[in-house]
């Protein structure tokens, strides 16, 4: 049985979860699932008010133990790694450690870092957090929504499968998956229609003005056509309400069509971003900094499982809802309580 022998080990952390290993406490998998879960509507606002009104930062979060326990979980084994390179370093006969800890300490042994600080050892930890969270998850999460079209869309998937039964190969290069124009606006088209963090924030660092393009009418019905923010003002960036908005994607802006990316709408091109004419991956220096790795996961995954796999949604679409905590979840109505789930039935494909 596939539970019994998968061993992967997670590169991040060189050590093995054995996720699929019925029973297994893994402490490591245990601090990941802690944060990934998002917990209930009543712990979600209390997290959001405190990030919008840093005074009311007292208030209490059932959460807030076992997120701090998780938090602590993993830098303690990410400052294992980092001490476990260092003393590698020192010592000529020991293998070098090959993980992300590691390859971010080694970045700072580079004689010409073209201008760009090194990273702090408190830099190298903080990546962790990033990587194996807000990494995984996100990922994980399009790659189910992909699939949850595939089934709504039996064109579509006829259509991408058709592409990808075209290649010659099962192991192909990251070249080969780049050059498939279908796959590519699939993939597109589902992190346009569910961006898996529906929203983000940012602060201003100083006072500014910012010029708007088209004039904003408040409660109060004065039009405004600055927008003035101050230092330290949070703003809220509604990611999917854009990734949808009709006037700047058409009427079908509702719709998955992946042959929209064939011409995009000339709004769409004036909309920032760091991939996509989309700020799912958000832009500036604060963008998603595993992005490239992020499209060829996603690649990857749906040329393995489309090409081997026919799909198909094992409860009415009705039964899908969304459960919105920032992140773009999948809930089943009739599942197991407020958990991530996406039933599908899954058979051979017979000509492959």
């Amino acid at each position: 049985m596939l539970h019994h022998t998968v061993k992967k080990r997670n590169v991040v952390f060189d050590c093995s979860l054995n996720i699929l290993d019925d029973g297994l406490q893994n402490e490591l998998y245990t601090a990941f699932a802690t944060t990934a879960n998002p917990g209930d509507e009543k712990g979600f606002l209390i997290a959001a008010l405190r990030c919008f009104f840093p005074s009311l930062r007292f208030l209490e979060n059932k959460q807030d133990v076992t997120f701090a326990l998780a938090r602590e979980t993993m830098s303690r084994i990410g400052e294992r790694l980092l001490r476990e390179y260092k003393a590698s370093m020192h010592k000529s006969t020991s293998p070098v450690p090959h993980n992300l800890v590691s390859l971010l300490a080694q970045s700072n042994t580079i004689e010409d870092v073209s201008g760009h600080p090194r990273m702090t050892d408190e830099d190298i930890l903080a990546q962790v957090h990033t990587f194996f969270c807000a990494g995984y998850l996100t990922t994980s999460l399009t790659v189910t929504w992909a699939l949850y079209e595939l089934t709504q869309n039996k064109m579509v998937q006829n259509k991408l499968r058709e592409e990808l039964l075209a290649v010659d190969t099962d192991n192909p290069t990251m070249d080969q998956l780049n050059s498939l124009p279908y796959l590519d606006m699939f993939i597109r088209e589902t992190l346009r229609l569910h961006a898996p963090l529906e929203t983000t924030v940012r602060a201003a660092v100083e006072d500014v003005v910012l010029p708007l393009n088209h004039p904003v009418t408040d409660q109060k019905g004065v039009s405004h056509h600055i927008l003035r923010l101050r230092k330290g003002q949070m703003v809220f960036i509604p990611i999917l309400v854009m990734n949808r908005q009709k006037s700047i994607w058409g009427d079908d802006a509702l719709e998955f069509r992946p042959e929209r990316w064939k011409t995009i709408p000339s709004a769409a091109r004036e909309v920032p971003g760091v991939w996509g004419n989309m700020m799912t991956f958000f832009d500036g220096p604060r963008a998603c900094p595993g992005f490239r790795f992020s499209l060829v996961e996603m690649r990857a995954l749906l040329f393995t499982l489309v090409r081997a796999f026919e799909f198909e949604l094992a409860v009415r679409p009705e039964g899908i809802t969304v459960k919105s905590s920032f992140i773009h979840r999948p809930i089943c109505l009739n599942g197991l309580g407020g958990q991530d789930q996406m039933p599908l039935l899954i058979k051979p494909v017979l000509n492959n």
